[in-house]
């Protein structure tokens, strides 16, 4: 009877008109939910520094603190950003007084490369960029010198000794001080391999030193020359070897950021080529993984459905759409996701699209951001009213079922709303962060281009705060403006002008009819005609071997290889999942093999193996970055890098 008082009273209170009408919001409105999602924050925020700090993370049901990631003090670090975004300067500040008096990140602990490089590196370059408009007192130099970029530069030099292997593709774990760990796996999820290009690629371009870019743009080709003849990248793979131990393709657990990078990574520092590898992996994507609106997981070699299952971390794939124009096709999916949210009040970790229930044993909702991020992308695409009700919904069933006198816990149960006592960092790098920007329409984030900042920098006069704001996958947003206010940008990337009349078909500006026809014919989406598969697209390929072809490595944000679900062969499109204690993956001691690190000589024999790999077509493609759906400034962006 108490969960039936409990669900109706949660209908009662969701938003939802199930007659179809959609509910019109008011600018007051707004200001409402606003200022309800800025009390949200604070209430959990406050917990954790009362309750919580030092430690990584608040548990909102024992009012305590519990270390999770290395002793980051986590959530303080992933705070900053949406405190500035909320307009708390003064709190802002003292956080950043607080990180500053850490003179490096000298510490023998191990730590996930992936975790760490979104929510340090990231953190500490999004705050090091939001520094001036929060009113920190700023060094010299500023954005090409500072206390936060000094100590992003520090965990990335740290970081760096994950990807000296034979393939260029990192290791999963890595020791702050000694490096790769006695004993450590070769086996690295695809999003641990690809979902750094936006904090490395910042990184070099303000602080000059290619090594970073390089290093992932070099992870990104490798990953690239691994996919297998269909177009589709497993969830799993050797990095010393190249091989893939875990063939599912989908674009959820173990594989999402990488797809978000590649878009992200394009727009943020103008590579064409990453957008190229993404609308290549997207046609692949919707040939084999596309099911009514739906995706679902695959054998990358044969292209066969493996996993009928909707993840909860999926749901950021309606958001990467908009970035490149395909809204249509974005709210689509994202409608499906949203029923799955009204069916429960959250979205499970696990959704069986068949039987239109949530997963054995993956049940919990722990505070995921990736629905309200789809949602707010769209919105600012479309100003469709739907996508507000949608995120009233969210707002509605977190409050009504995640708070706690200390905090929001995450959701043990969807089914009956049962609490577990954790509350996530990302909680309030992300989730609250969307939310309040889907309804303060007038934050400074939104920006397109109508004002920005001029500064003076080492290299002269520089223009920033000018909006297009990149976030990377913890919701840190890195202002592209400042990224060209330092150091040129690598040569392969900039425009001689002595070539421009050589070059002139490359560089020349359309007509209007011809971008107005350029846009809708392609939608921004990429020209599938491009695209030849391989003809045996239904043959095993013998070159990719697995050792087992119907495991699924089930991931949280971090690379958690201990975790494993096995299911059973697929009948009538349908599954049955459960837990299997497996063997662990293959270990190597690479500390008895691998000679004293130097990381100009790994520097070196990348650039030497990438050689022959870089497409000069695509890399010179800008045109295919004139999309309508990105922000006026980062099309003139585009400009500034060849003729400022």
């Amino acid at each position: 009877m108490l969960f039936i008082r409990r669900v109706l009273c949660l209908l009662a209170i969701i938003t939802v008109n199930l007659t179809g009408a959609i509910r019109t919001y008011s600018k007051n409105d707004l200001i409402k939910l606003r200022e309800e999602v800025r009390e949200m924050f604070y209430h959990a925020y406050d917990s954790y520094l009362k309750y919580a700090y030092p430690y990584d993370e608040l548990r909102p049901i024992s009012c305590d603190g519990i270390d999770t990631y290395g002793s980051y003090s986590l959530t303080l670090i992933d705070a900053l950003g949406t405190l500035a975004i909320m307009g708390n300067h003064s709190e802002f500040q003292r956080v950043v007084d607080i990180l500053t008096a850490k003179p490096d990140f000298d510490a023998n602990i191990n730590v996930s490369v992936f975790e760490t490089n979104i929510r340090i590196v990231g953190g500490l370059l999004s705050a090091h960029l939001l520094s001036h408009r929060a009113g920190v007192k700023l060094e010299p130099g500023w954005p090409c010198n500072g206390p936060l970029l000094r100590l992003a530069e520090d965990v990335a030099k740290r970081l760096i000794v994950a990807f000296d292997t034979k393939t260029g593709m990192p290791y999963g774990t890595i020791n702050l001080r000694k490096g790769i760990p006695k004993g450590e796996t070769a086996v690295t999820c695809t999003a641990g391999i690809g979902t750094f290009i936006l904090e490395f690629g910042t990184l070099s371009r303000l602080t000059g030193d290619p090594l970073y870019e390089e290093v992932a743009m070099n992870a990104l080709y490798s990953l690239y020359n691994h996919k297998s003849p269909l177009g589709l990248y497993g969830n799993h793979i050797d990095v010393e070897t190249g091989r893939w131990t875990y063939q599912d393709a989908g674009i959820g657990s173990g594989v999402d950021s990488f797809f978000e990078y590649l878009v992200k990574g394009s727009i943020l520092l103008q590579k064409p080529e990453l957008l190229e590898i993404f609308h290549e992996a997207r046609v692949s994507i919707d040939k084999y993984l596309k099911k009514d609106d739906w995706y679902m997981w695959v054998s990358m070699t044969k292209g066969q459905v493996t996993i009928p299952v909707f993840q909860s971390l999926e749901a950021y794939w309606p958001g990467v759409l908009s970035l490149i124009g395909d809204t249509a096709s974005a709210m689509k999916t994202l409608h499906n996701y949203h029923q799955v949210w009204l069916q429960y009040g959250f979205t499970p970790e696990f959704y069986y699209i068949p039987q239109s229930e949530a997963g054995t044993n993956r049940e919990s909702y722990p505070l995921r951001p990736e629905l309200i991020e789809s949602i707010m992308y769209l919105y600012r695409a479309t100003e469709d009213p739907f996508l507000l009700q949608a995120g009233e919904d969210i707002l509605r069933s977190i409050q009504h079922s995640a708070r706690t006198p200390c905090g929001y816990a995450t959701i043990k149960d969807v089914r009956d709303h049962r609490k577990e006592d954790r509350m996530e960092s990302f909680f309030l790098s992300e989730t609250t962060k969307y939310l309040y920007l889907l309804f303060d329409t007038e934050n400074f984030i939104h920006n397109q281009g109508q004002h920005g900042t001029v500064i003076n920098t080492p290299n002269g006069e520089c223009i920033i705060e000018t909006g297009g704001y990149v976030f990377n996958t913890e919701a840190h947003p890195i202002d592209p403006a400042a990224l060209h206010c330092c150091h040129d940008v690598p040569i392969y990337s900039s425009f001689d002008f002595a070539e421009l009349e050589s070059k002139r078909s490359i560089f020349r500006r359309d007509s209007i009819n011809e971008r107005r026809n350029y846009v809708n014919k392609n939608n921004c989406t990429g020209p599938e005609e491009k695209i030849i598969l391989n003809k045996t697209e239904d043959v095993a390929v013998d070159e990719i071997t697995t050792e087992s072809s119907n495991s699924y490595v089930k991931l949280e944000d971090n690379d958690n290889i201990s975790q494993k679900i096995n299911f059973e062969t697929i009948e009538d499109n349908a599954t049955v999942l459960k837990e299997t204690a497996e063997e662990k993956p293959e270990v190597r001691d690479v500390t008895k093999s691998r000679k004293k690190f130097d990381v100009q000589e790994m520097l070196e024999r990348f650039r030497k193996r990438n050689k022959n790999r870089r497409n000069e077509t695509w890399e010179n493609n800008y045109k295919l970055l004139s999309c309508k759906a990105q922000p006026f400034l980062q099309r003139i962006s585009i400009l500034g890098e060849f003729f400022k």
